[in-house]
């Protein structure tokens, strides 16, 4: 910052006198403002940016133009030790006493989780809105562990603090490198909508180089599948568990789009035979899915279920966090050497179901319901039983023309 003090030989007054300015220049960019003090021309030192000689006059007005000065520097100081961002905007608004609406991340992001938690059941899942409120809570105690402070002006969001909170989320909250990655970007999220609407001048998430990796997907064996359906279940709670994920299993539904099902999801596809016709709560994607036999069984199991007639469900599925924690005692009950989730139907259904018998990734990819194939290869990974079939075709090809080739 350089601060200078001139006259304006445009403006002279009607009486000859010159208007004294200030003139403080930050980062390049100029801020000019009137001492609203004049002087004559011939008594200006314009190298100097004061008036000439030590009269009364000379010594008042110089004495004036110096508290001008120290003020601004003052202000400059206050800035400095407050960690607020100092340009040209900034700093004449704060000299001016205009007070600059300070937008505050706790409260941004407050205000961001409360609309996701109106949207549930429209727009969001629950987990995806707990998810936003797990990550504001590790922002909150960053900010109390890092910078003693309960909130802090967006403007002061810059890449060293994402990278602080990226290091204390895996240093001091011991989270792995994905999750750790998966907070910062829902924070990131926050700080984007800043951006987009014009609330600070770029995205400090332009240089933050975190990168998720990927880890090997839990899937069940067709052996596990048959050791799930082919077990008798005496208490009926674990029979409709089972029933439920067996359904995603051959459906490749989510939980909450096996949730939000209903009997007008049934359809009938190009084919003339019955579809699942749904769309996915995640990505709004459409999903279409041609009903196997193991799933009409499913339908029909609990056609009239007293869940299904009163809630207009298609399937009397519990809680996630019952399925789940049911789920557990399943895999201990037929000795699946796995931690079963909900979720693993998907990739069950993606794998096992699918790709394993030669469906193609392509038609894979549209009854998951995803955008692009990338995603689907995530969850679809290519069976070693599979890559056997597929080099014994090509063995066999290979042998062919060889004894073709001898034989010529």
């Amino acid at each position: 910052m350089s601060i200078l003090f001139y006259v304006k030989s445009s403006k002279v007054s009607k009486n000859g006198l010159l208007p004294i300015y200030q003139r403080i220049t930050i980062n390049g960019t100029r801020i000019e403002l009137s001492t609203s003090k004049f002087v004559e021309k011939s008594k200006w030192n314009t190298a100097a940016g004061k008036i000439k000689g030590n009269s009364e006059e000379a010594r008042l007005l110089n004495s004036y133009l110096d508290i001008l000065k120290n003020k601004a520097y003052e202000i400059e100081k206050w800035m400095v030790n407050n960690n607020q961002e100092i340009n040209a905007q900034t700093f004449k608004n704060k000299l001016l006493g205009v007070e600059e609406k300070q937008r505050k991340l706790i409260v941004i992001f407050e205000d961001h989780n409360k609309r996701v938690k109106d949207l549930i059941g429209k727009e969001f899942s629950i987990n995806t809105y707990k998810k936003y409120e797990t990550a504001l809570s590790h922002t909150r105690e960053f900010l109390k562990y890092q910078h003693s402070i309960n909130d802090i002006s967006i403007k002061q969001i810059d890449i060293a603090f994402i990278n602080d909170f990226d290091f204390y989320l895996r240093n001091i909250k011991n989270c792995n490198n994905n999750s750790t990655i998966k907070y910062v970007r829902n924070f990131g999220k926050i700080v984007k909508q800043c951006y987009i609407n014009g609330w600070i001048e770029k995205d400090p998430f332009l240089n933050y180089k975190g990168k998720v990796k990927e880890n090997e997907r839990t899937y069940l064996t067709e052996n596990e599948i048959d050791s799930l359906l082919n077990k008798n279940f005496k208490i009926k709670r674990l029979e409709l568990v089972r029933d439920m994920f067996i359904f995603s299993c051959f459906t490749g539904l989510a939980y909450i789009d096996v949730f939000n099902l209903t009997k007008s999801n049934i359809v009938l596809g190009i084919d003339g035979e019955k579809w699942i016709s749904t769309h996915r709560q995640k990505t709004e994607s459409a999903s279409k899915i041609p009903i196997l036999p193991v799933t009409q069984m499913i339908i029909d199991k609990y056609e009239n279920h007293p869940q299904c007639n009163n809630e207009n469900k298609l399937l009397p599925i519990l809680s996630n966090q019952k399925m789940n924690a049911y789920l557990k005692e399943l895999a201990d009950i037929c000795e699946i050497d796995k931690e079963l989730t909900f979720h693993i139907a998907r990739h069950t259904f993606a794998t096992t179901v699918t790709l394993t018998n030669g469906v193609p990734i392509e038609s894979v990819s549209k009854m998951l319901g995803h955008k692009n194939l990338r995603t689907t290869q995530h969850y679809a990974k290519v069976l070693d039983r599979k890559v056997s079939e597929d080099m014994k075709i090509l063995k066999t090809k290979m042998i062919l023309t060889s004894q073709s080739m001898k034989s010529g």
